[in-house]
């Protein structure tokens, strides 16, 4: 099969598209024609060793694909018919013809929804629900009968994958939400229902916030940024508000003082979607994986009622992968950038 590999650590531009021989089938897994792969900003960290885990090398990096089943190994209890349409998470190895995936992460896509969407459904809308739902503890449902009832969630990189993800479970949860981009991408998450909007280039905001919550102060910030966009974050809590940090994009690790919490009766919390899909130490898939495949499910619902609205902002063929990654590094995807093999 034809495969992007990496041999060595190195910088994403400097790998290869080369023939190899197929993944084995291995026990408890799925074989999958690969019809498009992710490209994230994490893939380039991996390729070049700086990512909290290394694969083997060589190696095929992508950790999200979507396709159609091949084959199941025997042991796989109720396994999918071939042909069936999915979405699937990986340690590594989406960037090819082929892919082998643990089947309890295989997730069928229902008929009459796009395949190559279904990319955004491994780990961006997953990370942006799991931090919504589990941790800042958003119930879905009505919030409340009157629209100043609802919670106020303000939502760091409003425009990027899992901060857009963000935008659209939150307004599918019920809540109101205060997107925070650049001006050149306002219109992305106000087209997915964002009821306010913030200049990412104000570094301040929170007095904005409190103009706009009539000073209650944020349910839960979902941050994708860090730096001072975090501590700027904390200030917009309200009373027991959440503060859930899943990156940092800003490029610097913030430090907290924890008596803001006290004196702010709020709380923070962090979200590693990688913990329940086994990229963790311990490797707990399999313990994780009936509460995974409930969210999918959940994700999976919400899309085919209209609710979500994931995209593919662009496609290349596996040979164009720098340029794919140039696309992403520029900041200039409003949905997911993929590789079709």
């Amino acid at each position: 099969m034809r495969a992007v590999v990496c041999d060595s650590w190195r910088d994403f531009d400097d790998l290869e598209v080369r023939d190899i021989p197929a993944p084995p089938l291995r026990p408890g897994a799925v074989r999958l024609r690969v019809a498009a792969a992710g490209v994230s900003f994490a893939t380039q960290l991996v390729v070049a060793g700086r990512y909290q885990r290394r694969p083997p090398l060589p190696f095929v990096p992508g950790t999200e694909a979507v396709g159609t089943v091949l084959e199941s190994a025997p042991d796989v209890p109720d396994p999918l018919p071939p042909g069936t349409r999915v979405f699937a998470v990986l340690d590594w190895g989406a960037m090819a013809e082929e892919a082998v995936v643990d089947a309890i992460h295989v997730v069928p896509v229902p008929e009459g929804l796009p395949l190559e969407p279904a990319v955004a459904m491994p780990i961006s809308y997953p990370t942006a629900a799991a931090a919504l739902l589990w941790r800042a503890r958003l119930e879905p449902g009505p919030q409340g009968e009157k629209p100043w009832e609802k919670p106020w969630v303000l939502v760091q990189g409003a425009a990027a994958g899992v901060g857009l993800a963000g935008v659209e479970i939150a307004k599918a949860i019920g809540a109101r939400v205060i997107a925070r981009c650049g001006a050149a991408k306002r219109g992305v998450p106000e087209a997915r229902g964002a009821d306010a909007w913030l200049d990412s280039a104000e570094p301040s905001f929170r007095d904005a916030v409190r103009d706009i919550t009539g000073g209650a102060g944020c349910a839960a910030v979902l941050d994708t940024l860090g730096g001072r966009a975090f501590d700027e974050g904390l200030r917009c809590l309200g009373d027991g508000g959440v503060l859930v940090t899943i990156g940092y994009a800003e490029g610097a690790i913030p430090q907290l003082g924890v008596n803001l919490l006290l004196l702010k009766n709020i709380t923070v919390a962090g979200l590693n979607w990688g913990t329940y899909v086994g990229w963790s130490p311990g490797d707990n898939r399999h313990a994780y994986a009936p509460r995974a495949r409930a969210l999918w499910a959940q994700l999976m619902a919400w899309w085919a009622a209209g609710r979500l609205r994931p995209e593919v902002h662009a496609g290349f063929p596996l040979e164009g992968f720098r340029e794919a990654m140039a696309e992403v590094r520029g900041r200039r995807a409003t949905g997911r950038v993929v590789l079709r093999p």
